[in-house]
């Protein structure tokens, strides 16, 4: 199977190739844990899993990794957001929204990291993202690599791509002539590639504003660390060339995605220091990067009130556009469903609305895999991409994960004749390998993957069915009507044949 992609790097479309027959290794930027991760985050980390999963239905095996950069020192102003998350635990503790005994002292930075840590594997697991069921062997902690990140400054050093000046050890951009060109920047135009580690009152001492941050000596930090330039912190982009070096087993990649806004500095400052380490010419052959997500047309904010983590999506506290909660849960194959749906390179707009009609899609493909499993046994036919309808999906695909264009193909097919279900069920087995909707946790591994409930009844819903049901045949139509209300309000879908009564949880 053939794949084309946009490559950021050469701002054109160019056919894949990858460096070893049938084989894949791709890195993803992953979350910073001082907090919770945003639906912006996820829009660009399930894009990253669409696109893994596409290669493997195309027949590559794909070696994924993706980095938690839990160093914390993300400046804010001046104050370290590693320690302004320990403050906002604190707070959260006092108020009980963090459960007792999660964090014994938020002042330890190790245990805030590992708090928002779990929570992000928690919320990537529900909503199917494939290498979080990985972790941690394909996710590492950049603190797990800070000798890696010494040894590549050190080499830096001796290659004359880096220099020490005063408490900091910076990284010579002038020594690098291609630095600018994923971006597009030119040196002359570059003022800083700090990459927020480091205040702009400390840099004075650098030889050129585009150079950024390899080491620095800081006893005062909170997270620190004994280096041959002082003991302090490794600067933000070095992790991610390390990391990905390391698990990859390779200098040089196949692919690395990201969110659009990492372009500048950051993943322009992993090709410098990458290729000045290594002396390759490229760091990635492959640069994919997501656009960006607003909120009801609007950039997304805390102070517009229009900020929401996965979990405040999955708890209904998304407003419409009128400033109305939806005010109840929201299944976590719903909020995939809506952060995959639009193509990677187009900056989507999320919506109250468009959850709703998300959630209106997932529950009619999990009807169709119901039935199909109703039908089958849940025994399937043999297809591959020879399979004329399967083919047409993958295709689409292919096109630099042409999204719309493959649902144009499943959509229709879903709703037609299935004269043959085994058939059928593969067919679909296969498109939600991609996809994961129907159920959220094809493949997976049934003790961790939470969130894939197919939206029936739980146990004082189907008391009320099983009541429904008999009191229609006792003819009793008035206490079926009240059950039949109950359900409603309840928040089920109520379906009514001649022996029996089907329900299904709203998934929004």
């Amino acid at each position: 199977m053939k794949f084309q992609f946009y490559n950021s790097l050469t701002n054109s479309t160019e056919e894949f190739k990858s460096l070893e027959p049938n084989k894949v290794r791709m890195y993803s930027c992953g979350p910073t844990v001082y907090d919770f991760a945003h639906i912006g985050n996820f829009r660009s980390f399930l894009f990253g899993d669409l696109l893994r999963r596409s290669l493997e239905l195309g027949g590559y095996e794909v070696d994924h990794v993706m980095n938690i950069t839990d160093v914390g020192h993300m400046v804010e102003g001046e104050e370290d957001r590693m320690k302004k998350a320990g403050d906002r635990v604190k707070e959260n503790k006092k108020s009980g929204r963090v459960a007792e005994g999660e964090i014994d002292d938020p002042n330890d930075p190790w245990q805030i990291a590992d708090y928002y840590t779990n929570a992000f594997m928690d919320d990537s697991r529900k909503l199917g993202y494939k290498i979080a069921f990985e972790y941690p062997e394909k996710v590492p902690r950049a603190t797990q690599h800070i000798d890696g990140m010494i040894d590549m400054i050190q080499r830096l050093l001796e290659r004359g791509h880096a220099y020490i000046a005063g408490d900091a050890v910076y990284f010579s951009t002038e020594s690098f002539p291609d630095y600018g060109k994923l971006s597009g920047n030119t040196m002359s135009e570059l003022q800083s590639g700090a990459g927020g580690r480091v205040s702009a009152s400390n840099q004075s001492s650098k030889k050129h504003p585009a150079d950024f941050l390899l080491w620095k000596a800081d006893e005062a930090h909170i997270m620190k660390w004994e280096s041959p330039w002082g003991v302090g912190y490794p600067g933000w982009h070095i992790e991610c060339s390390v990391m990905a070096s390391k698990l990859l087993g390779s200098d040089v990649i196949d692919i690395h995605t990201g969110g659009e806004d990492l372009i500048f500095p950051h993943h322009e400052c992993e090709i410098a220091q990458s290729c000045g380490c290594s002396g390759k010419d490229s760091f990635a052959n492959f640069w994919i990067h997501a656009r960006f997500l607003f909120v009801e047309g609007e950039k997304m904010s805390k102070s517009l009130g229009n900020f929401y983590t996965a979990r405040d999506v999955f708890e209904g506290k998304v407003k419409d556009k009128d400033g109305n909660p939806m005010g109840k849960p929201v299944h976590p194959a719903v909020l995939r469903f809506e952060l995959i749906k639009a193509h990677y390179r187009t900056n989507m707009n999320f919506t109250a609305k468009g959850l709703v009609d998300s959630a209106s899609t997932i529950q009619r493909l999990m009807k169709f895999r119901a039935e199909l499993e109703s039908k089958t046994g849940g025994e399937t036919a043999e297809v591959d991409l020879n399979h004329p309808v399967l083919g047409a999906f993958a295709a689409a695909l292919g096109d630099d994960l042409n999204i719309a264009e493959a649902l144009g193909v499943m959509h229709p097919w879903v709703r037609g004749d299935h004269p043959d279900p085994q058939e059928s069920l593969a067919v679909w087995k296969a498109m939600n390998s991609v996809l994961q909707l129907a159920p959220l946790n094809e493949g997976m591994d049934g003790d961790q993957a939470t969130g894939s409930d197919d939206g029936g009844g739980d146990d004082q819903a189907e008391q009320w069915r099983v009541a429904m049901v008999a009191a229609r045949k006792d003819k009793d139509y008035a206490a079926s009507d009240e059950y039949r209300d109950k359900l409603l309000e309840a928040g089920y879908e109520v379906e009514i044949s001649k022996d029996d009564v089907t329900i299904r949880k709203k998934l929004a």
